[in-house]
């Protein structure tokens, strides 16, 4: 249970910019299911809330550390203390916002009105629209490394990307890196940055919006209200308290969570060796396939394993996150070349990925098939 760490240690190298396979796997779904322990499908509600309250713990306890230790610290110790304490509440808040996540696929509990109303209070808590993402978040899955129907990083045509020449030098690079991840999460959820391209104004805080059918507006607008009582919550705390404290408290780890983020969503989904496919070659387990395993180190246990065991969440997302690792190991047999591992240092790979994840081009000898290129 919640075994984490570095499960692919013992991987042997390979040249990561090697192209995977991209020809109908040998094996099916059912086959892959078979592979995995019948308990890992297994959904606790005790266990589920055992992780959830042990994150609020340590939320708290952080927070008690700086509201009545670091506050009194003068320079040049509270310029090492309050980074400190920042990367570390934004870490656990990851983590924590993982589990919530899990609740938008239901693999909280085995009830779905305690899943959503757990997703709406802590997601909300968070400032991110629960019932929003979780509906966007569901066509993602079901339409994952598809260039016409994904709705998260979709990556672009080189023909469609006219400042190509631009992104490629270093230094704008740099610049990239760090846009992407200081605004690309509220980004993507205010104005669907690196999202599916859609006619009208595609925001998750927007209920009459492309992203959403009419089954979905009233919780989404629902959503909105979560995350507009929070925000006023917030408002009104930082007028008693100063906004300064606000900020430090709250405000500077919030953005080391959404920087986080952006970041291991963007590994998961990027890399030199995975293929996107158009309508002529999309089908659901090959997308499902063209997703990375990254290692973060201890950061996969305080991350719940979501950005350590990604490729067995998008084959399996109704897996709970404290048996991901171990469905994880059981599948690898199966999957053999089909499964995509990098265990490249966070912050190159992000720089390299970056550098050579500018655009696609189809394969010259694969209708419909394209790979990254620089």
């Amino acid at each position: 249970m919640g075994a984490g760490g570095r499960m692919n240690e013992s991987e042997t190298k390979r040249d990561v910019f090697k192209h995977v396979p991209v020809e109908k796997p040998p094996f099916g779904i059912a086959d892959v299911k078979k592979a995995i322990p019948p308990h890992c499908f297994n959904r606790s509600l005790s266990t589920s809330f055992y992780y959830l309250i042990r994150d609020l713990c340590f939320v708290f306890f952080l927070y008690y550390i700086a509201n009545n230790y670091i506050t009194l610290l003068s320079p040049p110790f509270s310029y090492i203390a309050w980074p400190l304490y920042w990367i570390s509440q934004g870490s656990v808040m990851v983590g924590l916002w993982n589990i919530v996540h899990d609740c938008g696929h239901h693999s909280f509990s085995e009830y779905p009105l305690i899943d959503d109303t757990i997703g709406l209070i802590f997601h909300s808590l968070v400032l991110t629209p629960y019932f929003s993402f979780k509906y966007s978040h569901r066509t993602h899955h079901a339409n994952t490394s598809s260039l016409e129907k994904d709705e998260n990083w979709v990556p672009k045509l080189k023909n469609d990307t006219w400042f190509v020449e631009l992104i490629a030098n270093p230094i704008v690079n740099v610049f990239l890196v760090l846009f992407r991840l200081v605004f690309g999460y509220f980004g993507y959820f205010l104005f669907n940055l690196h999202g599916r391209i859609y006619k009208g104004f595609p925001s998750h805080f927007n209920p009459l919006g492309p992203i959403f059918n009419d089954s979905e507006r009233a919780q989404v607008f629902l959503s909105d209200i979560g995350v507009g009582v929070v925000a006023y919550g917030l408002y009104r705390i930082g007028t008693k308290t100063g906004f300064q404290w606000l900020l430090y408290m709250y405000g500077y780890p919030l953005l080391v969570m959404c920087a986080l983020f952006i970041l291991f969503t963007y590994l998961n989904h990027n890399h030199p060796s995975v293929a996107h496919y158009d309508a002529r070659e999309w089908d659901w387990l090959r997308g499902a396939l063209a997703t990375v395993d990254r290692d973060y180190g201890i950061l996969n246990t305080v991350f719940h394993d979501e950005p350590n065991a990604h490729v067995v969440h998008h084959l399996f997302s109704s897996i709970p996150h404290y048996h991901i690792v171990e469905a994880t190991r059981a599948v690898k047999p199966v999957l053999g070349e089909y499964y995509n591992f990098d265990d490249t240092p966070i912050v190159k790979a992000v720089f390299r990925e970056t550098y050579n994840c500018l655009f696609i081009k189809e394969d010259p000898e694969k209708e419909g098939v394209y790979w990254f290129s620089k």
